[in-house]
């Protein structure tokens, strides 16, 4: 990625928009890679291709930076269920299984700490890590709660399912992070699966 001179804002869908996308995939890649322990902006433009400049003048800060990496590996994980879902011949509880896979790949393990990292501060209040408690869960809940209904399950069900769904993976994550017990949580993931989509 290279630096570029565009300074001049032409809102969310011009070329700062368009830039500014970029920047948060290629900071996203290079988190999954290497982690969070040491990031600095500098050495985060450095790694991609910009000045530290420009990764303030299009985030503000490192913190709102990190909110808008957790964004945007978030979206990623949503448009991976629904490539997966969109599979002809691919169960829902195969797609579940394979995204639940791609999450608990150990390369993408540094993603999964800067969620909950910037989750906490966030719910500590501090004010640069609050925006990422927008739409956290309703973001999760529209798609899994369309896909409960279109399988045939009341509104009010699928709500609750969906977001049981949802906790539950992200407990089950963070277990991962806090034990590194992969064969017990993969085995109550099954557990899960099981309960909720039924054996077979």
């Amino acid at each position: 990625m290279t630096s570029t001179g565009d300074s001049g804002s032409e809102g969310a869908g011009g070329k700062d928009g368009d830039r500014r996308a970029q920047l948060v995939d290629a900071a996203v890649d290079h988190v999954a890679a290497h982690g969070i322990g040491d990031l600095s902006l500098r050495g985060l433009g450095a790694a991609i291709g910009v000045s530290h400049r420009m990764l303030i003048h299009y985030f503000g800060s490192k913190e709102q930076l990190l909110v808008e990496i957790v964004r945007a590996s978030e979206q990623r994980q949503r448009d991976l269920l629904s490539r997966l879902r969109a599979e002809p011949g691919v169960s829902p509880v195969d797609a579940a299984r394979l995204l639940w896979r791609q999450l608990t790949d150990p390369q993408l393990a540094n993603q999964e700490r800067l969620f909950f990292e910037i989750y906490g501060q966030a719910l500590r209040g501090r004010p640069e890590a609050v925006p990422v408690l927008d739409n956290l869960v309703s973001d999760w809940l529209e798609p899994l709660v369309a896909a409960e209904v279109t399988a045939g399950t009341d509104p009010a069900t699928a709500h609750n399912r969906a977001r049981l769904g949802l906790a539950t993976v992200r407990g089950l994550l963070l277990d991962l992070l806090a034990t590194g017990d992969r064969e017990g949580v993969d085995a109550a993931m099954e557990e899960f699966f099981r309960l909720y989509y039924g054996p077979g």
